[in-house]
């Protein structure tokens, strides 16, 4: 790729954005020198390597990359033989803890059975050094200071020049205690001047204290001097900080050959945690540009959806569908000079770079990116005064450039192509340089105002045109990219709404050849439709959406009524059964005692003796309660109005008529569903009384339909409350057990009202806040008694 063009599509700001998320010099260094790739099975293992990085952050918040510091250069001095300083083995010994976290840390994802594979086989390179960060940390503390307990001998040093301060301190303490101290000295303090102890001394009593001068005041009033006395001790207490300094260079020298030993796996184990620190470099910022992974193909074709510019403000950013590479090659963006085209080729020239570098890309879930082997781009302002180039010149050098090296794998992008010169030769240069491009094989998408270039599209096949949305209303740009659309003059109405006067308007419409206000008239109409047409995919959207949730609902009561219904017939065969056991049991007593009497009395039984038996045989018969259908009467045909209440026969189901729609056919309601239905199937029920002209309460049993979630967004306080109130009762009435109120967070007013309203409702059980699946604070689950 040219770094031009990396620069022009603002791939560099890109890369200041990720450097945000580094944890270490280590990450830094890769995100500067990273650079998209044109490899197709290289860019998919980038993008599966990244998407890895994003699982984890989701699952687990943050990674354990503490500690880590670019420590080769310390690695590589050791493994020639020098020796490394307190602060260089510290800064090892935390790298090597940071490589033993991670490990730890990827291994424990594995045992939990998430699917990392890459991060798994990474983490295989992490050599745990336990033993030398263990020997370190035994030696150094936290601050780069070597401990006593690093050796015997230093401790014992230590030891010496704790006993040899406090004898000359104690010392120097009794001098300027004493009686004539208050006289000769200038300060009672003892303080300490080329590393040894000494006391300020007026210059006229310089002879009283004897021993050697260390320093003087700016004024010359005072004198530093280490007393006769001390000396010597002064003299012990060098000594031992020579000794100390000894020891610790040999200390540090036998951890850094320590160090030498291991270099090479500490080199390893850098690597791979600055390969881990890049990766989740990458995944943090996925998650800021709310990122998604893009299917990779090497054949051309990309498929954006939703896609946002990374560096545009998200509040502001407008979201678009690009897709070229299938149907079509090529894309010719028409239209006046509003921003919207440029913004366009930026997004698909730095999506693509992004893509092939392995980042996400800000936009929905099953967008495709194609892998080019060169991206041109030819955007922006290119004037050369150095070169003493006018703008027009600076853009054919690129232009040439581009043109001597375009092919098949190439994404070329021309912002304004042609401007700059005379519109008849720069429009028809710009057909040309599109249809040459366009003969490479190469995918193109070009910007343009030129109206000659409207009809391009139209008359070659794989070329489709496109504008940018311009609201005449606010005359601003929409930023929203209508494919297939050409681009229209929007400078008659912007005259207008400005208040150009319309004589002049008219003139100047005056000037402008049929063929050209057809085509405007046609392109406007185009934008019309197309805008109507989005508008009803949207409402046909929002329909279905609603549909399902419905459907949902009806299958979730569908289920329900069908458990209880089981329950039901489940609990009535085992009644049956135990009253058919019982029966049977009675019935096998009476022949037993049958039996009994023909054995006693030889086959002589009496007549009463077998009534009396019949009778009881005839009790233990169980009785079954049976509701016989009875056929239904057929009633005196009555002439049906609207409003009347009748039972449609073929259904077997009771309903209202809404309307007559011919001689023979009505239209029912029946729930929540409208039917056409033959007069000849309906059989009269009843007529609603009118009583009175006031609503009366409807009373709606399990029957009628009532939604599962009540929706208040948006509403008033007081509306909302009753609202709240109808619909609890309508709850109650369709015996839902439990049911969600959605209140929106807002400023927590209407969500305060509706918990103190459950909270006071006999027939509420309980109400709780949703889960996070649920809609969290936003909406209240009521259990209903």
């Amino acid at each position: 790729m040219q770094p031009r063009v990396l620069k022009v599509l603002e791939f560099d700001k890109v890369k200041e954005q990720l450097i945000k998320h580094v944890s270490s010099s280590l990450g830094r260094e890769k995100v500067e020198a990273m650079l998209p790739s044109i490899n197709v099975e290289d860019v998919i293992f980038l993008q599966e390597q990244t998407d890895e990085g994003v699982k984890v952050l989701r699952l687990k918040g943050n990674v354990p990359l503490g500690g880590l510091t670019d420590i080769r250069s310390a690695v590589k001095r050791a493994s020639i033989g020098g020796a490394l300083n307190a602060m260089e083995l510290l800064d090892i010994a935390g790298t090597i803890y940071s490589g033993r976290q991670m490990k730890k840390f990827i291994e424990a994802m594995i045992d939990d059975d998430i699917e990392i594979p890459i991060l798994a086989e990474l983490s295989t390179s992490i050599t745990p050094l336990f033993e030398l960060e263990r020997e370190i940390k035994n030696c150094i503390d936290d601050h780069g200071v070597v401990m006593d307990g690093a050796s015997d001998k230093l401790r014992s040093i230590r030891q010496q020049l704790r006993s040899s301060e406090s004898r000359i301190r104690e010392k120097l303490e009794h001098i300027i205690r004493s009686s004539s101290a208050q006289k000769t000295l200038s300060d009672a303090i003892v303080t300490i001047r080329n590393d040894r102890y000494v006391i300020p001394v007026k210059q006229e009593y310089r002879a009283t204290y004897g021993g050697i001068v260390h320093d003087q005041s700016s004024s010359g009033a005072t004198l530093f001097i280490e007393p006769q006395s001390v000396v010597d001790l002064n003299n012990v207490l060098q000594e031992a900080r020579v000794k100390e300094k000894l020891e610790i260079d040999r200390i540090l020298a036998e951890l850094s050959a320590k160090v030498a030993i291991d270099a090479d796996v500490l080199k390893q184990n850098v690597e791979t945690l600055a390969e881990y620190d890049f990766i989740f470099t990458k995944a943090g910022y996925s998650q800021k540009i709310k990122g998604s992974k893009p299917k990779i193909n090497g054949d051309g074709y990309v498929n954006i959806k939703r896609g946002r510019h990374p560096l545009i403000d998200p509040t502001e950013v407008v979201p678009n569908d690009i897709e070229i590479g299938k149907d079509y090659t090529s894309i010719v963006i028409t239209g006046p000079n509003t921003g919207g085209k440029t913004v366009t080729l930026k997004t698909i020239g730095l999506f693509t770079l992004m893509a092939q570098a392995g980042l996400q890309i800000p936009a929905h879930d099953g967008s495709e990116m194609a892998v080019f082997t060169n991206v041109y781009a030819d955007i922006g302002d290119e004037q050369s005064i150095e070169q003493s180039l006018s703008t027009f010149s600076s853009h054919m050098v690129n232009i040439v450039d581009i043109l001597h090296n375009v092919d098949e794998n190439s994404l070329a992008l021309f912002d304004e192509l042609g401007a700059g010169t005379d519109p008849q030769e720069g429009a028809a240069l710009a057909i040309s340089i599109l249809d040459e491009v366009y003969h490479r094989g190469a995918r193109v998408i070009a910007t343009t105002h030129y109206p000659e270039l409207k009809a391009y599209g139209y008359n070659r096949e794989g070329v489709i045109n496109a504008s940018v949305e311009f609201d005449i209303e606010t005359l601003s740009p929409t930023y929203k990219l209508l494919i297939g659309v050409p681009g229209r003059s929007n400078a008659f109405d912007i005259s207008k709404r400005l208040g150009l006067a319309d004589n002049v308007i008219n003139s100047a419409k005056s000037h402008i050849s049929a063929e050209s206000n057809t085509v405007e008239n046609m392109i406007a109409s185009l934008e019309k439709s197309k805008k109507d047409a989005d508008d009803e995919l949207t409402e046909a959207e929002e329909i279905r959406k609603d549909a399902e949730n419905l459907h949902k609902e009806l299958q979730q009561q569908i289920i329900e009524l069908n458990e209880q219904r089981d329950k039901l017939i489940e609990k009535a065969e085992q009644k049956a059964a135990e009253t058919i056991k019982k029966a049977t049991s009675e019935a096998e007593e009476i022949i037993r005692e049958l039996r009994k009497m023909q054995a006693n009395q030889h086959a002589s039984i009496k007549e009463h003796e077998l009534i009396d038996a019949r009778k009881r045989l005839e009790d233990a018969v169980p009785k079954l309660t049976i509701k016989s259908k009875s056929q239904p009467t057929r009633q005196a045909k009555k002439k049906l109005v609207p409003g009347d209440e009748v039972k449609v026969i073929s259904f077997d189901q009771k309903g209202h008529l809404v309307e007559k729609l011919g001689n023979e056919e009505w239209q029912v309601q029946i729930g929540i569903m409208k039917m056409k239905v033959k007069e000849s199937d309906l059989e009269y029920i009843s007529r609603p009384k009118q009583v009175e002209t006031r609503p009366l309460a409807t009373v709606r049993g399990k029957d009628f339909h009532v939604s599962l979630e009540l929706d208040l967004r948006g509403e008033r306080y007081e509306n909302a409350l009753a609202r709240v109130e109808k619909y609890i009762d309508d709850a109650l009435l369709a015996g839902y057990p439990r049911v969600s109120i959605i209140h929106g967070k807002g400023t927590g007013a209407l969500r305060q009202g509706v918990k103190e309203y459950l909270k006071n409702h006999r027939s509420v059980k309980s109400s709780r806040f949703g889960e996070a699946g649920e809609g969290g604070t936003g909406v209240t689950v009521v259990e209903l008694k």
